[in-house]
């Protein structure tokens, strides 16, 4: 480089035995380069001389003396922090502001650090433990209860009952039969093994029974309908010797007055009231 070439590329002074700063390869003098090239402070809003450390985040820039937490004012320089609403905090700061607060604990979970959450509530990984045996949870399976969260094993020794056909672990729901525990997808009839959960049924023998299997199975009939009687949701039915009749089919055989509750006749197979079986070869 000659000595006409080693002049400022941009107020054309001499740089002999003075202080430069080269810019794509063109030669600069320091006020020149400060003047045209340098960056703006976003906090003083001063030019970030050549001779001034310049950070860089995202785009803006700082020096160094003035690269600080926005709430508290200490440095951030070669420090952890993060950006909220376009202000830079530390991480202490960031925590104390934005952070979740573990719902065992209730202290910060700090920024970088593992949490868990579960119902809207959050936890340090070391606090979302089971409530019996202590363990951290993670992510295995969990069933919760108002006294806690339990892992599986845990709560099947704790508080687990066992369904009484297929002796697995019932964790939620269920149904009761004859005090015995059931899951609603195991109690079945015992005839035709449909789901009785949503439906109307019989027992016999402490085994229950869809009423379309009870009745063509056990139901006594109807000595005037033949239709079955179940006595489903206290219906009520009359017994004669060897023969049934639902309450409101129990009538006089000639006139069919309802004959529940008041005195009758019988001739052959037939019922008769007082006043149509007076005068006949009855059977009282």
């Amino acid at each position: 480089m000659t000595t006409a070439q080693f002049d400022c590329q941009y107020c054309t002074a001499s740089l002999l035995g003075k202080k430069y700063v080269l810019k794509n390869d063109n030669p600069y003098c320091v006020s020149c380069y400060d003047r045209i090239f340098s960056n703006y402070c976003k906090e003083c809003k001063e030019p970030i001389e050549s001779d001034s450390k310049d950070l860089c985040y995202k785009g803006r820039n700082w020096h160094e003396a003035c690269f600080n937490c926005a709430k508290c004012n200490h440095s951030l320089v070669e420090k952890p922090f993060a950006a909220k609403d376009d202000r830079l905090l530390c991480s202490e700061c960031y925590s104390n502001e934005c952070s979740s607060k573990c719902f065992h604990c209730k202290k910060t979970i700090m920024p970088g650090s593992r949490k868990m959450e579960f119902k809207g509530n959050y936890w340090h990984e070391t606090c979302f433990v089971c409530e019996h045996c202590r363990q951290p949870i993670g992510t295995k399976p969990l069933i919760s209860k108002e006294s806690g969260n339990y892992c599986v094993p845990c709560f099947e020794k704790a508080f687990a009952h066992y369904c009484s056909f297929c002796k697995k672990v019932i964790t939620s729901g269920g149904i009761t039969f004859r005090d015995q525990p059931w899951h609603r997808e195991c109690f079945l009839c015992s005839g035709c093994r449909k789901e009785l959960c949503e439906e109307e049924f019989m027992s016999r023998d402490d085994y229950p029974f869809c009423l379309d299997c009870y009745n063509h199975l056990y139901a006594k009939k109807c000595a005037a309908c033949t239709k079955p009687i179940t006595g489903l949701r206290g219906a009520k039915f009359i017994c004669f010797q060897d023969r049934q009749w639902h309450s409101e089919c129990f009538n006089c055989g000639k006139c069919s007055v309802s004959l529940v509750g008041e005195g009758f006749l019988t001739q052959n197979k037939e019922i008769l009231c007082r006043k149509c079986g007076s005068g006949l070869d009855t059977d009282i």
